[in-house]
C-alpha cells in the first residue's frame, strides 16, 4: 500500500516555552478511496527523536493499512530535526530524556491520541509502539485507555523508575496501582544480551505485570540492544529478527485495533510466556 506523509505542529500546554510539539503523519495514500478509515498507531522514538530508521519503521507499519503519529519527543529544548547518531548526539539526547518531566512525555502521548482521532482517515481505534526510550514511552500510553494494544521494543528506564527529571518515574508504580489492570494488551519485547535492561530488571518488569494481571505477552529473544534499528546500530541490527517481530507486532495491532469486536466480555486475561 503507498503511503504519505505530513505533520501537525500541535501546541503544548506544558512546555514553557511555548513551543508546539510536530507530530509526523504517515498514512496510507489511496486516492480512489478518499473516505478510507484505518487504525491509529503512535510510534514513539529514541533518544534521536524521529530519524530516518523510526521514520522506516513507521511507514511500514502505515503501508500495512494504519494512520501512524510519530511525536517529536524533546521539541522543549530543540526543532523537530532528528539528533545524530554520534557521541554527541548521543549525550545530547540522554540529557534532554532527564530534563523533561514526566508529565510532559504523558503530555506529548496525549496530544498523539488526541491528533489521531481527530484525523478524518482514523477509525479511533489506536495503538502504540516504540523502541528504547520510546519503547518506555509507548508503555506509558497504554495507561490512556483509548490505547487498546502496545508493543515496546527493548523499553528502557521502566525497571530503574529513572525517566524523567529528577530520574524518578512513576511507570511500574502505577502498574502495581492497578492502572493498567482490565486495559489493553501490553507486549513486551527484550534482547537477553540487551545491557540497559538486566535480567534481574526484565524479570521485575513481567513480575509486575503478571502479579497484577496485565494482559501481557513477554518475549525475550536472543539479540542485543536496538536490534531493530537498520542503520548506526554498532553492529546490533538483525534484520531477519526484526521482521519476524515486525509480523508479530502486526497480529496484535490487527486483533485488538484492527477491526471492532465491541466491549470484551469477562475480565479474565490471558499471560504468555516466550523466552
Amino acid at each position: 500500500m503507498l503511503i504519505q506523509k505530513t505533520f501537525h505542529d500541535v501546541p503544548s500546554k506544558l512546555d514553557p516555552s511555548g513551543r508546539p510539539i510536530r507530530i509526523f503523519v504517515i498514512s496510507p495514500n489511496l486516492p480512489d478511496y478518499p473516505h478510507a478509515k484505518f487504525p491509529g498507531v503512535v510510534c514513539f522514538s529514541e533518544i534521536y527523536q524521529v530519524t530516518g530508521p523510526v521514520e522506516r519503521f513507521a511507514g511500514q507499519i502505515a503501508s500495512h493499512g494504519y494512520v501512524v503519529a510519530c511525536p517529536s519527543s524533546f521539541h522543549e529544548f530543540e526543532g523537530p530535526e532528528a539528533i545524530p547518531y554520534d557521541t554527541e548526539g548521543t549525550d545530547r539526547g540522554n540529557k534532554y530524556k532527564i530534563e523533561k518531566e514526566v508529565a510532559a512525555y504523558d503530555e506529548d502521548a496525549t496530544l498523539s491520541v488526541d491528533l489521531l482521532t481527530s484525523l478524518p482517515n482514523c477509525t479511533g481505534r489506536i495503538a502504540a509502539t516504540g523502541m528504547c526510550l520510546g519503547g518506555h514511552l509507548a508503555f506509558r500510553a497504554a495507561f490512556d485507555p483509548r490505547v487498546l494494544s502496545a508493543v515496546c521494543f527493548f523499553a528502557t528506564d521502566i525497571h530503574s523508575a529513572s525517566l524523567g527529571k529528577g530520574k524518578h518515574d512513576d511507570t511500574l508504580a502505577k502498574v502495581q496501582r492497578g492502572d493498567l489492570t482490565g486495559k489493553g494488551e501490553v507486549v513486551m519485547i527484550f534482547g537477553k544480551q540487551d545491557t540497559h535492561v538486566p535480567r534481574e530488571g526484565r524479570d521485575l518488569i513481567r513480575k509486575t505485570l503478571e502479579d497484577t494481571n496485565v494482559t501481557t505477552t513477554f518475549l525475550e529473544v536472543q539479540a542485543q540492544h536496538a536490534f531493530i534499528r537498520d542503520e548506526s546500530s554498532k553492529g546490533r541490527w538483525d534484520a531477519a529478527l526484526t521482521r519476524s517481530l515486525f509480523t508479530f507486532m502486526l497480529e496484535v495491532f490487527e486483533r485488538t485495533v484492527g477491526r471492532d469486536l465491541g466491549p470484551r466480555v469477562g475480565g479474565s486475561s490471558k499471560i504468555e510466556h516466550v523466552c
